[in-house]
């Protein structure tokens, strides 16, 4: 078979749309072409058949991999024919540990500094936000970054934020250890010197005992996420629009599934609402497998307890599921990873609470994970396991803990011998810095130990625990397992600790479908299992392992439906609804940070505004020019946003 023109290949591809129908979706029906990818250099990550060239899609499902000529073969005649142009293709990657639910609710409201490689860049997107940010409304920037990635290795000052944003109440989380409130967000909140410090919280004070701004975890971050929750919330027809947007924004990063792990304040089932809603409107582009969060100290076993008799894990479909517990399970077992701080000491009456739920859980045959950082928390929650373990068998349940950055071999062998897991997130790409500060360089080589885990035998997936503390980016995840080293370029750990690109790429595809009791299903590029596919922007394999973080999806396909296409594939992707609400940072700022959409706003000082877009520099970018010249084709226009 002779190999398609470009225009041919593209005129082929445009009828791919007609995947992307949600009502033809929603009514059951399926496409009536057959989908074949051909010119595609594909990592199936089957081990019996690790590489391929072409694979034809039918039905929601992987038809056939193999080579161009067997593939189109094996498809129905009238195929609809995407050409890879030689492109890297991969299966699509699977988050098992982010807050997508809740995130979804509130992205449209946030900005987000992730990957801005500059203090003086962030604040001038700040800058910017507050001037479009109309009363009552807050500017919000909500994890997703740390100090160390900027260049200034520093956060702003209160002094800055209130220079920059004297009117506008501005809320900033950095990971789990501070909030930053400007004068304007502290007199929303209420917060007085006659306001006292909560439980494992403080207020930092001036000399006359007025609040500064500054909130510190001490150790937990109750403090951070109840003042956050201070602030307006969005309509729920924004909610929705807002969740589809952060849904997009993972597609075109190549997330095709994710596992989330509740969170708190977010109730169930009321705060379920809105994705349940684009589910019934087949309005979903991940595939969503949720477990179930208690919100309330002292009341844990009631939730489940309550919770078992409405909902079983795995009830729902491929594309929305539930599956399971936690990650928090018991309030008095959570051990919040706040490096700047000391290792908390779990109470003594953990396991008193622990064991009720675990029993519960154990009994009614629900998976759980439960978030645990320090090897100290770990051990004590094992032995609660072990113990009813004797009397009602773990075997087959797919229990994990999440994090366990200090986990001993002796822990990860008695998981092991429990048939457990864990799943890794890249939080110490984030906080490897305040890691080494407190407990040094050598044991921080360590955190986790992921090759031991691996050599155990042990269930090893890995996700991004986004959004409030690391990014949501899993090519940032990727770069930190391969390279070792922190989003501020601090090496952390020595070769024998870092993974090569194939065994990393399986921690983000084959090895989490364990996690949501899908092997077999979804992670291959395989004959029979779920057609989530990406087109990647770069070769993995091959571009320097400063690259591996800027790597995005050109094309992503959701169960052999386009759900989202850029560059080449940009008119197979099926419209988004603008931005709600308007002044959204996301509508000039977009997500994740990428050089190749840099705004503009960050490079000017407003002294002058531009021809066509006055002092909104950031159009430039924000506006789809249909070029790939953009400083041309604005400069022609009389654009002077590029001569700053």
């Amino acid at each position: 078979m002779s190999r398609l023109s470009r225009r041919e290949a593209l005129a082929s591809a445009a009828g791919a749309a007609l995947l992307t129908n949600p009502i033809a979706a929603r009514a059951g029906r399926t496409p009536l072409n057959d989908t074949i990818i051909v010119n595609a250099s594909i990592t199936t990550l089957d081990r019996e058949q690790p590489e391929a060239q072409a694979l034809a899609i039918r039905d929601g499902k992987f038809l056939a991999v193999g080579s161009e000529a067997e593939i189109r073969a094996a498809a129905g005649p009238g195929a609809t024919v995407i050409d890879a142009g030689g492109r890297r293709l991969v299966p699509g990657l699977i988050d098992s540990h982010i807050h997508v639910i809740r995130g979804g609710l509130n992205y449209n409201m946030e900005l987000r500094w992730d990957g801005v490689p500059t203090l003086a860049d962030a604040m001038a997107m700040l800058k910017a936000q507050v001037a479009r940010t109309p009363a009552p409304q807050w500017v919000r920037i909500v994890g997703g970054f740390t100090e160390h990635q900027f260049a200034e290795k520093r956060l702003p000052t209160l002094d800055e934020l209130n220079a920059v944003a004297p009117d506008t109440p501005v809320f900033i989380l950095h990971l789990y250890d501070r909030a930053l409130l400007n004068a304007a967000a502290l007199r929303q909140v209420g917060y007085t010197k006659d306001t006292p410090n909560p439980p494992g919280g403080e207020i930092l004070r001036d000399g006359a005992g007025n609040p500064t701004g500054l909130l510190l975890a001490r150790p937990n971050a109750t403090i951070l996420y109840a003042t956050l929750a201070k602030g307006p919330k969005l309509p729920a027809d924004y909610q929705r629009n807002s969740t589809r947007h952060f849904m997009r924004e993972l597609n075109a990063l190549g997330v095709t599934s994710v596992i989330d792990a509740g969170g708190g304040f977010q109730n169930y089932p009321d705060d379920y609402e809105i994705i349940e809603g684009l589910h019934r409107d087949g309005e979903l582009t991940l595939r969503i497998a949720y477990n179930l969060f208690t919100q309330k100290p002292k009341e844990e076993l009631k939730d489940f307890a309550t919770w078992s008799t409405q909902v079983k894990p795995g009830d729902g479909d491929d594309t929305y599921r539930h599956n399971g517990a936690g990650e928090m399970l018991v309030y008095s077992a959570a051990d919040f990873e706040d490096f700047r701080v000391e290792r908390p000491e779990m109470p003594p009456n953990m396991e008193a609470d622990l064991e009720p739920v675990v029993r519960l859980l154990a009994e009614r045959r629900w998976p759980w994970r439960l978030h645990a950082t320090y090897d100290e928390t770990i051990g004590r929650a094992l032995d609660v396991f072990e113990k009813v373990d004797r009397d009602i068998p773990l075997s087959g349940l797919n229990w994990f803990f999440d994090h366990a950055e200090t986990i001993s071999a002796r822990n990860i062998d008695r998981i092991a011998a429990l048939g457990g897991g864990i799943a890794i997130q890249h939080r110490m790409a984030f906080q490897g810095e305040y890691f080494i500060e407190r407990y040094g360089a050598r044991a921080a080589e360590r955190t986790p130990p992921i090759a031991a885990m691996l050599r155990a035998g042990l269930k090893v997936g890995a996700g991004t625990d986004a959004t409030r503390v690391a990014s949501y980016n899993p090519w940032v995840s990727l770069a930190w397992l391969v390279t070792g080293r922190t989003v501020g370029g601090q090496i952390l750990y020595p070769p024998a600790n870092r993974l090569d690109r194939t065994t990393a790429l399986r921690r983000w595809t084959e090895a989490n479908s364990w996690f949501s009791n899908e092997v077999g299903k979804k992670g291959q590029i395989k004959a029979g299992q779920l057609a989530d596919l990406i087109l990647l922007s770069g070769d993995y394999f091959s571009v320097a392992e400063s690259e591996i973080p800027h790597l995005h999806s050109v094309l992503t396909l959701l169960g052999g439906r386009v759900v989202h296409g850029s560059d080449d594939y940009r008119d197979l992707a099926p419209p988004l609804p603008k931005v709600m609400p308007d002044w959204s940072p996301v509508a000039t700022f977009g997500g994740y940070h990428r050089a190749d959409r840099k705004q503009l706003a960050g490079a000017c000082g407003c002294a002058a505004s531009c021809a066509v877009h006055g002092h909104d520099h950031a159009a430039a970018l924000a506006a789809a020019a249909p070029v790939a010249d953009l400083k041309a084709f604005w400069g022609a226009m009389g654009c002077g946003c590029w001569a700053v």
